[in-house]
């Protein structure tokens, strides 16, 4: 197993330098084809300093390098692949790597290859005449876009998951337009000025012989070298593909027979877990967090060939002890069947309507805020039902929607306070949401409170805590009658930083993990510590005195 994770991680990181190296090529390249757009000079200077690189000895046996292990791991893994099924991002990339060849091939044949054996000038201009008044322009064209999508796409599933790439990715995708868009203007310009002299006539003896144009042997050749290459692709894709086929016949006659306990029966390749072989053959199998170990929601009784599977490792032990498990209890996500189970998943759906897979719960990292209105007691003390209600309306009126536009909902209404939850593909995006909520309601509370102070009304004060942590969002009740609401220490802990704003007498506290979350440093602010009531460790806020001037302080401080 490790061997195999070693392995994978070894395969991973080449195809990720090799990616690396032609992308940067790619980059310079069409930059290369981008400046026939502005000078014809730069064009042909610019590829002279590029190829003292490129085709220097140690330049051309890395290029080339990457580029038969770039695709001779693409091909392995294809070969290795358990299943073609995949995002759809994934699956373009994938199959704009296998069409890349099909176009790469000729152009290496006509450009490197027939400088290094026949000696010809394969300048960019070269190139343009070559292929301008031909399909071949248009297959070029598209080659380039490939290339560059293929590229786009790898970088950033690598990057996607740091921090700094999700702030540069509105730049990156206009500069991931802007050089392809440069590169074929050039290629369209520099195209037309130059096939315009080969049509016109005059300069096209000493064009040729500039170039050394090819003689008609030396383009048959040519053709005749691109075919085999061509050929030879196509053999190693098949041979890719065949052993694909064959890979998972083989883990197929491998397969391991599960029987599920008031449900079907599957086959399924060993080496999974109970649980992606429950997700893979379309059963359904509770997991509240994704398979990580951390609940045991998907936990099985092991009616039959428990004595086949070896014992628990210490964190799936440790997670049945904490639930009183018998011992033929385990965890799906933990174990790996190597021999025939029958399992009785000890939570799965019952069939009635109006119990939807909410019902079981989800876990997300999501910001919460917690507000409250002060004084609400003394305030409202002798006066009707009524006018309690009316004010209260009046005051969610005037904040709520500020919730709203940001794309947070009230999650429920607790008298004079509410809790909200912002719901966001990623922690970032839920953090900087609930932090423009807070700083909208700041500004929402000055607008009605000066319409309460028109009417002779005394102000309203209020106090709001942010936080960020783990929440299982779910249907809690009785089938048909279960409202859906938020589980988690996050949600106290967000209570407890709107109570201390009283003590304070500030209207805000944003914990640090909010801003951190969000893409500020904390180590930028001026955070206080908090020893909460019901949280175990202290916890870093930053206090803020009126809401509505966040957006200041935020400004001010990463400036």
């Amino acid at each position: 197993m490790a061997s195999a994770l070693w392995q994978g991680n070894w395969i991973t990181r080449t195809r990720i330098i090799t990616g690396l190296v032609l992308f940067t090529y790619a980059f310079f390249h069409f930059i290369n084809i981008g400046l026939g757009l502005l000078s014809p000079d730069w064009m042909e200077s610019f590829q002279d300093v590029r190829q003292l690189i490129t085709r220097s000895f140690l330049g051309g046996l890395i290029l080339y390098t990457a580029l038969i292990l770039h695709a001779g791991l693409a091909l392995w893994s294809l070969a290795r692949r358990r299943t073609l099924k995949m995002r759809p991002g994934a699956a373009l990339q994938f199959l704009l790597g296998f069409l890349i060849p099909l176009q790469l091939l000729s152009h290496l044949a006509f450009t490197r290859y027939s400088h290094e054996i026949y000696g010809v000038n394969d300048e960019m201009a070269y190139v343009i005449v070559l292929m301008w008044a031909s399909p071949e322009a248009w297959q070029q064209s598209a080659l380039l876009l490939a290339v560059w999508i293929h590229g786009c796409i790898g970088l950033h599933y690598w990057l996607r998951l740091t921090r700094w790439w999700r702030q540069l990715i509105p730049w990156m995708a206009g500069l991931a337009v802007l050089i392809p868009g440069f590169a074929l203007a050039g290629f369209l310009t520099e195209g037309r000025r130059i096939h315009g002299l080969f049509v016109e006539g005059s300069q096209r003896p000493a064009l040729m012989e500039d170039f050394n144009w090819p003689s008609r042997e030396v383009f048959a050749e040519l053709f005749l070298t691109d075919s085999r290459w061509f050929t030879a692709f196509l053999i190693l894709l098949g041979l890719a593909a065949a052993a694909h086929v064959l890979n998972r016949l083989l883990r197929r006659r491998r397969a391991v027979r599960i029987r599920y306990a008031f449900g079907p029966e599957i086959r399924a390749e060993r080496g999974l877990t109970l649980l992606e072989m429950s997700q893979a053959n379309g059963i359904h199998h509770t997991s509240l967090c994704g398979g990580k170990g951390r609940c045991t929601t998907c936990r099985v009784v092991v009616d039959e060939g428990a004595e086949t599977l070896p014992p628990p490792a210490p964190p799936e032990a440790r997670s049945l002890a904490r639930v009183k498990a018998p011992a033929n209890m385990r965890l799906a996500c933990q174990i790996r069947p190597q021999a025939p189970l029958t399992v009785t998943r000890m939570f799965r759906p019952d069939g009635r309507k109006g119990r939807a897979h909410a019902s079981q719960g989800s876990e997300q990292q999501l910001a919460v805020l917690f507000l409250d209105m002060r004084g609400f007691t003394a305030r409202t003390s002798g006066q009707l039902p009524y006018d309690v209600v009316f004010l209260l309306n009046r005051f969610f009126d005037a904040i709520v929607p500020a919730i709203t536009r940001t794309g947070g909902t009230v999650d429920k209404y607790l008298g004079d306070g509410l809790l909200a939850l912002f719901e966001a593909p990623t922690p970032a995006r839920s953090a900087q949401a609930a932090l423009d909520a807070a700083a909208a309601i700041g500004t929402e509370l000055q607008d009605f409170n000066a319409r309460l102070a028109a009417d002779g009304e005394p102000q309203i004060r209020i106090g709001i805590g942010i936080h960020l942590g783990q929440l299982v969002l779910g249907e809690i009740g009785s089938a048909g009658h279960a409202p859906r609401t938020i589980i988690g220490g996050s949600v106290n802990t967000a209570s407890r930083l709107e109570a201390k704003t009283k003590d304070l007498g500030i209207e805000l506290l944003v914990s640090a993990r909010v801003l951190q979350a969000a893409g500020y440093a904390p180590d930028r602010f001026a955070l206080q510590e908090f020893q909460l009531r019901g949280v175990s460790r202290p916890l870093a806020a930053l206090p803020v005195e009126h809401a509505a001037a966040l957006p200041r302080l935020l400004a001010k401080e990463q400036g």
